[in-house]
């Protein structure tokens, strides 16, 4: 009955505070099969880890556990639904994109724990800006949290901003920039359309919170968010995709 009333009370902003917490506790050098004891299946066949073979290369820094990656994603897109159709445009890119990475992780789950490991692979094959691979996929998702993360950022600062004017001044910083005309003729008429301030706020929030406090969890969730772009980032830079556009 008590788990039964948490999760009534649970936001999604709380499941991300809780999955970004866990993952910048966990020991993010070793994969997901290591720690639980099992060996990957390149050790098993006496191959080096992928943590010793890329050494040279920086790579022991840029590791992206996938699945915490993606439940972030997903959590977005959780909150877009309760927004509603307005943000259908943006929904849709995002779930195309998580669905791209979890058929590659699902297809060899020891060896692509790590969406770095994937990145590596069509780098390596000349694949990674050609069609719609799991690098444009990595790319567009990340753009997608530094939009949401801009946004919460200018909502933070004051309650009473006009939500329309904020989400665009996000938009032009953060997703415009790699967008053709097509994408952005898209994204303006959805602009347009989202929710005002206070209807907003009342998505974010969990029913037992009051304004101070979802300030609050806005303020831990953005905290945890700014590392987990700033190695994504630092990771398209090093694999060439950070200048990637779309039509």
């Amino acid at each position: 009955m008590k788990r039964r009333r948490e999760a009534e009370i649970s936001s999604e902003m709380r499941s991300a505070i809780q999955e970004l917490s866990v993952a910048s506790e966990r020991d993010v050098v070793k994969p997901t099969a290591e720690r639980e004891g099992v060996k990957p299946a390149a050790e098993r066949e006496g191959v080096k880890p992928a943590a010793e073979r890329c050494g040279d290369d920086l790579q022991t820094t840029l590791q992206i556990p996938i699945k915490p990656f993606l439940s972030l994603c997903n959590l977005l897109i959780q909150v877009l639904d309760k927004i509603g159709p307005t943000m259908a445009v943006l929904r849709q890119d995002i779930h195309q994109n998580i669905q791209r990475l979890e058929t590659v992780h699902d297809s060899d789950p020891l060896r692509y724990w790590d969406v770095v490991e994937i990145l590596k692979k069509e780098v390596s094959e000349g694949k990674a800006k050609k069609g719609p691979t799991c690098s444009k996929a990595f790319v567009w998702l990340t753009r997608s949290l530094d939009f949401s993360v801009t946004s919460l950022k200018l909502l933070v600062e004051d309650f009473e901003r006009d939500m329309e004017q904020a989400v665009e001044e996000s938009y032009n910083n953060t997703l415009k920039p790699w967008h053709g005309w097509i994408s952005s003729a898209a994204y303006k008429v959805a602009l347009k359309l989202v929710p005002d301030t206070k209807s907003l706020i009342d998505i974010l929030k969990a029913k037992d919170a009051d304004n101070g406090m979802l300030k609050k969890e806005m303020r831990i969730l953005i905290s945890l968010l700014v590392p987990q772009l700033e190695r994504n980032y630092e990771t398209m830079r090093t694999y060439g995709l950070d200048k990637l556009k779309s039509m």
